[in-house]
């Protein structure tokens, strides 16, 4: 597909949301942790559109924009009859909490994000395009790359220095206890079940339930206060 012309595009929309998003919340607040580093990333993800760097130009905006549009819809004021999925409550409980580390919110937020919407996404965007997972799975991939250096950039940010993480340090343990790749290796396994399982409305309710509690359990267990 050829690239597209330089416009405002739906990234944009979303961009400024979390912008919006970033105006509205205390620095500190866990939210406005994560979607800091997000809005990073998905800005990176804009200038590659731009520039070409995704071949298919509009899967790969069909894709980024219904990952960050489910992140947005759970972290978002909710109205009276929406509750955010299992997933995104541990963050949104502990937001404020004193005891809980920058990195920490940052990480229940890529947990959360990737874990659980990202799957979602895949099926949005296939729904959307007319196509199954196998077609998007190399914009999965590129995706997928920047969020690593998402990754990277968090812990670049917000790690504390050598002097301060020891071995004994309760984060050195978190910190191992959860690893970016093998979320992304399960999400594209989820995906590709949910999708299989698109006949079976009843079955993948319970895959998707049961999907949302286990990365909001793996959230919570992110999001353990910790002493100075």
């Amino acid at each position: 597909m050829a690239q597209l012309e330089h416009f405002t595009t739906p990234v944009d929309a979303v961009v400024s949301r979390m912008r919006a998003l970033d105006a509205a919340l205390p620095a500190r607040d866990g939210v406005a942790v994560f979607n800091r580093v997000y809005l990073a990333v998905t800005q990176a993800v804009d200038r590659r559109i731009d520039t070409g760097s995704f071949p298919d130009a509009r899967a790969a905006i069909t894709l980024d924009v219904r990952f960050a549009e489910r992140y947005l819809t759970a972290v978002e004021p909710p109205g009276e009859d929406r509750r955010p999925p299992a997933c995104w409550r541990p963050l949104l409980q502990f937001r404020r909490h004193p005891g809980v580390r920058p990195l920490q919110f940052a990480l229940a937020g890529i947990n959360a994000h990737i874990g659980h919407d990202l799957a979602l996404a895949v099926v949005d965007a296939c729904r959307t395009l007319g196509c199954a997972p196998a077609e998007l799975e190399d914009e999965f991939d590129r995706v997928g790359d920047l969020l690593v250096s998402l990754e990277e950039r968090i812990r670049e940010d917000l790690m504390p220095g050598p002097d301060l993480l020891q071995i004994a340090d309760p984060l050195t343990h978190l910190l191992a206890s959860w690893s970016l790749e093998r979320a992304r290796d399960a999400t594209w396994a989820a995906a590709r079940a949910l999708w299989a399982l698109r006949e079976l409305p009843d079955v993948a309710v319970e895959f998707t339930d049961r999907l949302d509690a286990a990365v909001g359990f793996a959230g919570r267990m992110l999001l353990t206060p910790l002493p100075d």
